[in-house]
């Protein structure tokens, strides 16, 4: 009888160590799925800021003049990596990137003076560009001869990455409710394993919230669990990834990985603790009948 006592006392005791996993599993492919969209933000972050501006000084532009065109586009928050060129750096510049049998023909050096720089991805739309070529021209009339930027090369880097960011955030969204349905499904099925055992502690008399709230607390606990697991096993994909490629080292966003995990953990949370105390209720309302 004892050992029918103890046998029994196992069944009737709820095992969760199959939903965690599984838990962690939907919560794991669901930041790999975001982390990869960081990559595309920061990859298409990447390609704007490493597109260069010029602008072009005229050649009758006096230093202090250049210099007051430098401080101001130094005073533009957007705008970062500023360098003024000079004739001689610009041929050595072109020469090194360039073939250099143009000395045959042409004596003198015919590379204009310039101001070089590289606008953060956010400005880097050709509106802004063209403003910025405005306020330029409009505040140093004769110092600037001519600001120019790869028209095309934005426009395309610009819609790339939006119609990227759209599809990343379709399948996000689809990927969210796959997520929130096998996460539901795994915690019910566990659930369903731990009926009678729900039902016995109604039949001696256990109010609803007494039954609910040990149970309850474990589903917090659990997904707090399989959040951590997720997180984990995402950690180390990355860490290998980039081992293997270097160049995803670039692209770390720190700040959206940090997000990224604290959304994983309340996921895991909230769609536990949901799933488990729908479940709980509704096998406290069936008839004892209807859970065979």
């Amino acid at each position: 009888m004892a050992q029918i006592g103890k046998a029994s006392g196992k069944r009737g005791k709820p095992t969760y160590a199959y939903a965690i996993i599984g838990v962690a599993l939907v919560l794991f492919l669901f930041g790999i799925v975001g982390w990869f969209f960081l990559n595309l933000r920061k990859t298409g972050d990447y390609l704007k800021e490493s597109i260069q501006v010029h602008a072009f000084l005229s050649p009758t532009a006096s230093k202090k003049q250049i210099d007051s065109v430098v401080n101001y586009i130094n005073a533009i928050p957007y705008a970062n990596r500023i360098e003024y060129v000079t004739k001689e750096k610009a041929i050595e510049k072109y020469n090194a990137e360039n073939d250099t049998t143009w000395k045959k023909i042409i004596d003198a050096n015919p590379l204009p003076e310039s101001i070089d720089f590289f606008i953060k991805a956010d400005y880097v739309q050709e509106d802004s560009l063209n403003n910025l070529s405005t306020n330029l021209h409009s505040n140093f009339p004769g110092v600037i001869s001519e600001f120019q930027f790869p028209t095309a090369t934005v426009s395309k880097i610009s819609k790339y990455v939006k119609i990227g960011g759209i599809i990343f955030l379709i399948a996000a969204a689809i990927l969210t409710i796959l997520v929130v349905f096998s996460i539901d499904n795994t915690i019910r099925l566990a659930m369903y394993s731990n009926r009678f055992l729900i039902k016995t502690m109604q039949m001696v008399g256990a109010t609803r919230g007494f039954i609910a709230r040990p149970i309850n607390q474990r589903a917090i606990i659990n997904g707090l669990i399989s959040a951590c697991i997720a997180i984990f096993c995402i950690w180390i994909s990355i860490m290998a990834i980039e081992s293997i490629i270097p160049d995803f080292k670039v692209l770390r966003d720190t700040q959206g990985l940090m997000i990224l995990f604290l959304v994983i953990i309340l996921l895991g949370i909230t769609i536990s603790l949901a799933s488990t105390h729908r479940a709980v209720i509704k096998y406290l309302k069936m008839k004892l009948d209807d859970l065979y």
